[in-house]
């Protein structure tokens, strides 16, 4: 195992597709739910104990050998916004992409005829984790991280919010994402004696409302 692959993996730069979108946060600050650096934190604390759970917990499960179509389906039973299955597509597709030129593989190959229109991302994070030599905690981690770095860059764009402050909340979160990191690899570890039911449906009911009135502005800079 190379841990370097998780940097390659984790980092901003890998064209994964990750920066056209903001989790969520577009909506939020049109909505005044995210004004400044605190209230930035809150929202992303929700979203890391919400949606990135799950998406840590099914990109561990992948890691692990649990088959990825199986958790293609338990992604979109999680995700009950049509808006959001879409984006989860768009980024597993872009994902695809890079990952297939990064780290050739037969898994990988196969999984992109599957899924032509491209499976969830966290399931495609977590194969290509698994192809890249990493652990289901390395994918854990990654996935935790990429549902809290997307609304903290996006709102530094949104907000011209001070990137010292939006870094200190990625920084403050830290100790939350070790303890959401360790949950999702334990979710991984259920599934594999319990089936996919195993994984956590932890809901944002407020996230899914967003992304469906998102989808129908007629401008806005992220896609998601």
């Amino acid at each position: 195992m190379s841990r370097a692959a998780l940097l390659v993996l984790a980092d901003g730069r890998f064209p994964a597709g990750g920066h056209a979108h903001s989790g969520g946060a577009e909506a939020a600050v049109k909505a005044g739910r995210i004004t400044g650096a605190s209230s930035l934190e809150e929202f992303c604390r929700g979203r890391l104990h919400t949606a990135g759970l799950v998406s840590a917990s099914l990109a561990a499960a992948a890691v692990l050998g649990v088959n990825p179509v199986e958790l293609d389906a338990a992604a979109d039973a999680r995700t009950p916004s049509p808006a959001l299955r879409v984006a989860a597509r768009k980024l597993g597709r872009q994902l695809m992409r890079a990952a297939r030129a990064t780290w050739p593989s037969v898994e990988l190959d196969a999984l992109a005829r599957e899924f032509p229109k491209g499976a969830h991302q966290p399931v495609v994070l977590g194969v290509t984790a698994r192809v890249a030599g990493l652990d289901a905690v390395d994918a854990a981690y990654c996935a935790a991280y990429e549902s809290v770095s997307g609304p903290a860059s996006a709102t530094v764009r949104l907000l011209s919010l001070d990137p010292f402050d939006a870094t200190a909340v990625l920084a403050r979160l830290a100790p939350e994402l070790d303890r959401v990191a360790d949950q999702a690899v334990e979710a991984g570890r259920r599934v594999l004696a319990e089936g996919v039911n195993a994984l956590p449906a932890a809901s944002a009911p407020l996230l899914e409302i967003a992304a469906e009135l998102h989808a129908a502005w007629p401008v806005r800079l992220f896609a998601s």
